[in-house]
């Protein structure tokens, strides 16, 4: 699991890994800021892969001759991000529904 978060670069992981922690904090806290946070999250995971992607289609720009197995792989990479944000913003409707106030 480790090695996913180091992949998913130390920057976007590390901020997705702080609104994981302010997720967890409203959640006890601050219900109602606990959708706002999981929707950051989701939005940080879809701005990192997209910051990847763009970096990596500038290194193919520049080397030019890449196989496609390579790059099969680095969009693997580039995808951490936002799959850790989706995770986080699940979580935050399942905290969401479990504190939603009974009608």
């Amino acid at each position: 699991m480790l090695h996913l978060f180091i992949e998913g670069g130390p920057l976007f992981m590390g901020i997705l890994t702080i609104e994981l922690i302010f997720l967890l904090i409203a959640a006890w806290k601050a219900p109602a800021w606990v959708k706002e946070i999981g929707l950051m999250a989701l939005i940080t995971g879809i701005m990192g892969t997209l910051i990847g992607i763009h970096q990596a289609c500038d290194v193919i720009e520049q080397v030019s001759d890449i196989s496609f197995n390579l790059v099969a792989g680095g969009m693997k990479v580039a995808l951490i991000t936002v799959i850790y944000g989706g995770l986080i913003y699940f979580a935050s409707l399942i905290i969401r529904i479990i504190v939603k106030p009974r009608i």
